[in-house]
C-alpha cells in the first residue's frame, strides 16, 4: 500500500493538486487526523509492508452521524475528492460516503485475498503468494526429512487464489479452496492408490474452504491413514507484511497514480484496476458485489500435475 500511496501524492503534485494523508482511515477522517502531503512525506517508503498511513476498521464510519463528522472534517481541510485504497469494506464505506455527500471517490484495489472484482491482481497477493510459497519451500525440507504429511494453511476465507497459486508454486500434492468442494474425496482415493515412491505430501488449505480448516482436514486424513505422521502449519499474518514483491510495488504505482488521473478526468464512484495488463475503471457496486472466480485453467493443470 504504500507504493499505491507515494504514487497517488506524486501525482497529485505533478497535476499541481494539494493531497493531504489521513492515519487511519475512516477513523481518522471522523477524528481529524488530517495533515498535508509532500514529496518528500513518501520518501523512502516504497520497499516497506504495510502503510505509513495505518489502517483501521471504524464502527463509528457505519453511522450517519460518523460519516457526517468525516465529511466536516474533510471541508475544514478543504478536500473535495479522495482516493480509498482497501478492499470490500473499504469500497462499501466509499460507496456510501460519495452517495451522501457527493464527494469524488476513486478506490485501489488493496486486499491480498485478490478477491475483488473489476482488477486480474489486487495489491498485496503477489506478495502475500510469494511468502506462502517460501513457507511451502522451508516446510518441504522437513517433510522430506520426516517423511510427513504437512497441511499448511494460507489466507482466503471466500478465496482460493492464494491457495491455488502458492500450490502450483509450491509443488503440493493438493488444494482445498472454497470454490471448489469435494477435493478430499479425491485427494484420499489418490493416496488410497498411489504408486509413487516419495512418502511425504503437501497440502495446501485456503483458511475459510468448506471442507473444514487445515486442522479438520488432517484430522480426517490421520483417521484415513493413521501410520501417517500428520502436521499442521498455519502461515497466518506473516503472509500479510514483509517486503512487497516488484510486481506489487509496480502494480500498485500504477493504480495510484491512475486514480488521479481518473479523479482530474471527472471519475468518481469508480475502482481502479488492470485487466489484461490494461487500466480499467469499474463501478464500486460491481467491485463489491461482482464474481471473481479462480482461473479454471490453473485448477485443471493443478489436478493434472498433482495426479500424475
Amino acid at each position: 500500500m504504500n507504493a499505491c500511496v507515494r504514487a497517488t501524492v506524486r501525482t497529485c503534485i505533478n497535476y499541481g493538486i494539494n493531497v493531504a494523508g489521513i492515519t487511519g482511515g475512516y477513523d481518522g477522517m471522523i477524528h481529524d487526523r488530517i495533515f498535508p502531503m509532500e514529496a518528500s512525506s513518501v520518501a523512502n517508503i516504497i520497499q516497506y509492508g504495510g502503510t505509513v498511513l495505518k489502517s483501521a476498521r471504524s464502527e463509528e464510519f457505519r453511522t450517519t452521524e460518523g460519516r457526517k463528522q468525516a465529511f466536516d472534517n474533510l471541508q475544514k481541510h478543504s478536500i473535495d475528492a479522495l482516493v480509498a485504497i482497501g478492499g470490500n469494506g473499504t469500497y462499501t464505506g466509499a460507496l456510501k460516503f460519495q452517495e451522501e455527500f457527493n464527494i469524488p471517490v476513486i478506490g485501489c484495489p488493496g486486499t491480498i485475498d485478490n478477491d475483488l472484482s473489476g482488477t486480474d491482481y489486487t495489491i498485496g497477493y503477489d506478495t502475500a503468494t510469494n511468502t506462502a510459497v517460501d513457507a511451502i519451500d522451508k516446510i518441504r525440507d522437513t517433510a522430506d526429512a520426516h517423511n510427513r504429511v504437512f497441511f499448511v494453511e494460507v489466507m482466503g476465507r471466500h478465496s482460493g487464489h492464494i491457495a491455488l497459486n502458492a500450490a502450483l508454486a509450491g509443488g503440493a500434492e493438493g488444494v482445498f479452496i472454497p470454490e471448489k468442494n469435494g477435493e478430499f474425496d479425491n485427494i484420499l482415493e489418490y493416496h488410497k492408490n498411489k504408486t509413487r515412491e516419495k512418502q511425504f505430501s503437501i497440502f495446501v488449505v485456503a483458511e475459510g474452504e468448506e471442507d473444514g480448516r487445515a486442522y479438520e482436514l488432517a484430522k480426517k486424513f490421520q483417521n484415513h491413514f493413521p501410520e501417517a505422521d500428520t502436521r499442521v502449519t498455519v502461515l497466518g499474518h506473516i503472509q500479510r507484511g514483509g517486503k512487497p514483491s516488484a510486481n506489487d510495488r509496480i502494480l500498485a504505482s500504477r493504480l495510484g497514480a491512475h486514480a488521479v488521473k481518473g479523479l482530474v478526468d471527472g471519475k468518481s464512484g469508480y475502482a481502479v484496476g488492470v485487466i489484461n495488463n490494461q487500466i480499467v475503471f469499474t463501478p464500486f457496486k460491481e467491485a463489491i458485489y461482482g464474481e471473481k472466480s479462480i482461473n479454471e485453467n490453473l485448477w485443471i493443470l493443478n489436478g493434472i500435475l498433482t495426479r500424475s
